[in-house]
């Protein structure tokens, strides 16, 4: 189960939060000001942390302002309760934003949400990671048919070269057995173009409709930030 740290400064507060995360089955850190919840971010790595906006030494907002949790998803929990409050708490960076007094049905529904869009998130990044990856492949397959061609020419060519000096020194060779010679060369080469055109081809399609995916594709970036929008909006 996922590990939540709550900084809260109300004693209180702080107790009962944890122990109704407890009973549903989350792992909690307690932490009640600034400087201590940076510690226990950093010795706890908790995948949530509900913070106060108005804790001791540096508030929710300071810590925020200063990316002091990285990439670890925040739901401000405060007493003040102004719109503008709110607005600054999101842009801030927070995913949430919940108003004291609240209910606890209230802050496991918003913890849930949190989590769930963090779980979309990880998904969209696993695609992006692998689509980067089947694009990369697909490059390097056009890069090695290319230069397998290329081989194929001088082959080609080589075998040219040996038909003409072959005819040019004289030797007891005729055009006949010459050709019969070089015949089955030359065709297992014709075959193997054959069979080189239609992967090109097909890499060749693949590369196209990928290009076209992209470019009505919304990255994660965007998305994300999107999705704030939106919270902000609420």
């Amino acid at each position: 189960m996922e590990r939540i740290l709550i900084v809260e400064d109300e004693e209180l507060i702080n107790n009962l939060i944890k122990m109704n995360l407890t009973l549903v089955g989350y792992t909690c850190v307690q932490s009640y000001d600034g400087a201590s919840a940076v510690k226990a971010a950093e010795e706890e790595k908790p995948d949530l942390i509900l913070l106060d906006e108005m804790i001791p030494f540096e508030s929710g907002f300071e810590l925020l302002g200063k990316n002091a949790f990285g990439d670890i998803p925040v739901i401000f929990i405060t007493g003040l309760s102004g719109d503008e409050d709110e607005m600054k708490g999101l842009r801030s960076g927070a995913e949430d934003y919940i108003t004291k007094p609240f209910n606890f049905t209230e802050v496991l529904a918003r913890i849930n949400a949190v989590f769930r869009n963090r779980a979309l998130f990880d998904q969209i990044a696993v695609r992006e990671t692998r689509l980067n990856l089947a694009e990369e492949l697909n490059r390097d397959l056009k890069e090695n048919i290319c230069a397998f061609v290329g081989s194929i020419d001088e082959l080609d060519k080589a075998i040219e070269m040996i038909s003409k000096n072959a005819a040019d020194s004289g030797e007891n060779l005729s055009q006949e057995s010459l050709t019969n010679l070089v015949k089955p060369v030359s065709e297992k080469i014709h075959t193997i173009r054959k069979h080189i055109a239609v992967l090109d081809a097909r890499i060749e399609k693949t590369i196209n409709e990928w290009n076209n995916l992209k470019k009505d594709e919304i990255g994660l970036p965007i998305l994300e930030s999107q999705i704030r929008k939106f919270l902000q909006q609420e």
